[in-house]
């Protein structure tokens, strides 16, 4: 059962980009969860905590898709340098400012930078699979379910981490322990020079931004709305704790919802999906809204993590599905910026989702928060319905890239098993 992971790590560099993928985006779980439990340890204002988180995720909507299109025009490493760098510098000036008692505007500031020149590692990682496995879909889509499992381990280890430190140790302790993560895999994945995937010339890049695709947009406003299921759920399961007198197990509860989708993305890379990439997508995104309806219902957080737990079984399927999609709907010298712009969709409601439900909780308390993220389900599910027919391969790649059983179909004559 294994063996579809071991292939796609035969090919040489895949398990040293693999592996400073999974720690250089760790902060992806960590920081922004990391702020918000910062604020709240601080001076109790989930407002200002939402806020901040929000201005985190818009200003890496922002400036994000920009700076992964300079890297498809110049390269990876040439840009990461800077951009790490800056980072960095802005991290350190929030928590400098939050220690300090600096005025509210000074984090803003910190966070807006911060946040508009985080690389997407998530983005990088997997242009660098497009760029070893392209030739083989099946391969590719066993390498896409690898990454979305990774991208889960991040969410189930990283908010442990953040909220347990922030809580235990001292506030600014998560976000520290974020940045240090980003800087070590940054540079582990500068130093993975063999599988880079090369700069493209001007030429290629002609056209504008791939979110140009009728489709890429579809995928984009449909993860907006997703976002806006994570933003909810991460600050309301912090309040939702906090009221139960247990704040520390709200990184264990969201473990849970982080679990059920590793679990299903582990499952889903082994199998050989039949129906098309739309139909599956459509179907991904439905199930997500559905499984939003119990915790609304719940009124413990043991019954919370059980709820979560089988929430998560929808994500990684439909993110595994998701990133497909791009890889079909964009040229491959747009496929950094292409996949970058779904997740900045993710990175928007997850902004938007964590401000209304701050905003709840300071209104209503945390039960009522969850009606942030079901709602934000049903919205999803709406888009993703509405726009299924420009979920279609851009036209110059119409014929050069396939999906479903007819993908998998070619690898299995490729490697001898059908006849």
């Amino acid at each position: 059962m294994s063996s579809p992971y071991r292939a796609i790590f035969a090919a040489p560099g895949t398990k040293g980009f693999s592996a400073a993928g999974f720690i250089g985006r760790m902060p992806m779980s960590m920081l922004g969860i990391g702020i918000v439990t910062m604020i709240s340890q601080v001076n109790g204002r989930y407002s200002l905590a939402g806020g901040l988180a929000a201005t985190l995720a818009l200003a890496q909507a922002a400036v994000g898709p920009q700076v992964s299109r300079l890297m498809d025009r110049f390269g990876q490493r040439r840009v990461l340098h800077p951009a790490t760098a800056v980072t960095l510098a802005a991290v350190a000036g929030l928590l400098v400012c939050v220690r300090a008692g600096a005025p509210d505007w000074t984090l803003f500031v910190c966070t807006m930078v911060a946040g508009g020149c985080m690389p997407s590692l998530g983005a990088m990682v997997r242009a660098r699979w497009a760029t070893v496995h392209g030739a083989a879909p099946g391969l590719l889509h066993t390498a896409y379910s690898f990454e979305s499992v990774v991208d889960e381990v991040c969410f189930i280890i990283g908010p442990i981490l953040s909220i347990g430190l922030c809580t235990v140790w001292f506030p600014e302790a998560g976000p520290l322990l974020a940045a240090l993560f980003l800087a070590t895999g940054t540079y582990l994945l500068i130093a993975q020079r063999s599988t880079e995937p090369p700069p493209h010339p001007r030429e290629h890049l002609a056209g504008g931004s791939a979110l140009r695709s009728r489709g890429l947009q579809v995928l984009v406003l449909t993860f907006m709305a997703t976002g806006g299921i994570f933003g909810g759920v991460d600050v309301a399961t912090v309040a939702f704790a906090d009221e139960q007198g247990h704040a520390g197990a709200a990184s264990l509860v969201l473990a849970t919802w982080a679990s059920g989708s590793c679990l299903a993305g582990i499952v889903f890379g082994l199998l050989k999906p039949k129906r098309p990439a739309s139909h599956r997508f459509l179907l991904g995104v439905s199930l997500m809204a559905v499984s939003m309806i119990p915790p609304l219902l719940v009124g413990n957080l043991w019954i919370l993590a059980v709820a979560l737990f089988v929430s998560g079984l929808t994500v990684a399927p439909t993110m595994v599905t998701t990133m497909a999609l791009v890889e079909q709907l964009v040229p491959r010298a747009k496929l950094t910026e292409g996949i970058t712009w779904t997740i900045t969709g993710l990175a928007v409601g997850v902004a938007i989702g964590a401000s209304l439900a701050g905003t709840v909780i300071d209104a209503a308390g945390a039960r009522a928060a969850y009606a942030v993220p079901a709602s934000a389900a049903a919205l999803a599910a709406v888009v993703a319905f509405l726009g299924q027919r420009r979920l279609r391969p851009a036209p110059e790649l119409e014929g050069s890239r396939t999906d479903g059983h007819h993908e998998h179909d070619e690898q299995d004559r490729r490697e001898g098993r059908v006849a």
